[in-house]
């Protein structure tokens, strides 16, 4: 299949007759510095995440291309590299096709590059379409924790969400009605046990105002299945969903629900968002962080947190059209550490945005050096200071 989507796309593009749309390019520049403190699992650190991303969606005959081609730039006091590109370049971690390389790298660098896009779509007539190929798939309904999109989730603390990451899947999707949608995935993926399948399909509609979607079929070789709804109580937008695994043997529930309103207060918006999430892969108890961490869940990246029971609250303001500020707590109820994160973002110029923000954890912060155990989740998280620029053109 690898070979078969390659020779499709390198055929269509040799093939195809393509005036006026081989420039027809838009790209994307992101610079984040970034200065941590130290903490029992690392040292403080001074570090500068640079990308370029590249983007060409041209229409090819019927068919219509998605690509998008990065460079990224890592630069690190300490020479810890990997967490903080994954954090700001995210990617599936099981993806099936291998679209990411090494540039080159040294003691304190690294410089990669990779296709995050890279499918074609093909309308099949009759509100019908077929995607193959690298591609951004999210059935998720809540808005900080996803625990029922079985596709890659953001991290619940993550300030830079311009791109999800794209998933390596035929996909079919079919629009029966104004308000209907069925969606069908089929996901080959790369994971520690070997080669597994994801095959699901979904259905949603629209019922008295609720939007209702439901999933089903078989997850990393294991059967699953969700179901989700978004609607309002008043001036309140609730949101909520459920999923139902069956890993290793055991069923386990997976589900978040929310709400989340827009205020006008002096005359700007305040837009408050709450959750609660109950995550039966998560640990029961501190002294289960580890074992968590070592499962197969948290390696396919399926884990946005580590504690079973997690609570956030999120509140951004408009204090200005070019101003704004936010602040996010992320709280574990199994131990009660939480993680408070916030910042301000000014938009530069109509295409250039600059941050400033900041991540603290409070905590039990200690770690056992025989065990690994954690004292709690969000008690080791070094402080952290960024200043980052976002510019499209």
């Amino acid at each position: 299949m690898r070979v078969l989507i390659t020779s499709v796309i390198c055929v269509a593009l040799g093939a195809a007759d393509l005036p006026g749309q081989l420039l027809d390019f838009s790209a994307y520049y992101f610079n984040a510095a970034s200065a941590a403190g130290s903490s029992p699992v690392r040292d403080a650190s001074v570090s500068d995440f640079q990308r370029i991303r590249l983007m060409w969606a041209p229409d090819i005959g019927p068919l219509s291309f998605d690509i998008a081609y990065e460079q990224a730039l890592t630069l690190s006091s300490t020479g810890e590299l990997g967490r903080s590109s994954a954090f700001l370049a995210p990617q599936a971690r099981v993806n099936w096709w291998t679209l990411e390389w090494m540039l080159d790298e040294g003691d304190h660098f690294s410089w990669r590059h990779r296709f995050d896009r890279l499918s074609f779509t093909l309308p099949l007539g009759g509100a019908t379409e077929i995607t193959v190929g690298r591609q951004v798939i999210s059935w998720a309904s809540t808005l900080i924790f996803t625990p029922a999109d079985p596709f890659t989730p953001f991290e619940p603390a993550d300030p830079f969400r311009e791109y999800r990451a794209g998933v390596d899947a035929f996909r079919f999707q079919a629009y029966p009605g104004a308000f209907s949608e069925i969606d069908i995935v089929v996901r080959p993926v790369t994971t520690l046990d070997g080669d597994q399948i994801t095959a699901l399909a979904r259905g949603k509609t629209n019922w008295r105002g609720w939007n209702l979607g439901a999933w089903g079929g078989v997850l990393y070789d294991e059967p699953a299945a969700a179901i989700d709804a978004v609607g309002a109580f008043g001036p309140w937008a609730v949101r909520s969903e459920v999923s139902v695994r069956s890993e290793a043997d055991n069923v386990t529930i997976r589900g978040t629900v929310g709400i989340d309103r827009r205020f006008s207060v002096g005359r700007r918006d305040l837009y408050v968002i709450a959750e609660y999430q109950h995550d039966g892969f998560g640990a029961a108890s501190s002294d289960q962080l580890f074992d968590v961490v070592q499962a197969d869940p948290f390696q396919r990246g399926e884990l946005q947190v580590l504690s079973r029971d997690v609570a956030a609250l999120q509140a951004s303001y408009q204090i200005h059209p070019l101003w704004g500020i936010d602040l996010l707590t992320l709280t574990s109820l199994v131990d009660g550490s939480f993680l408070l994160s916030g910042g301000a973002t000014w938009s530069v110029g109509s295409n250039s945005t600059l941050r400033g923000g900041f991540f603290i954890g409070f905590g039990d912060d200690t770690i056992d050096p025989e065990t690994g155990v954690l004292g709690s989740e969000f008690g080791a998280q070094p402080n952290v200071g960024y200043v980052s620029l976002s510019h499209f053109f």
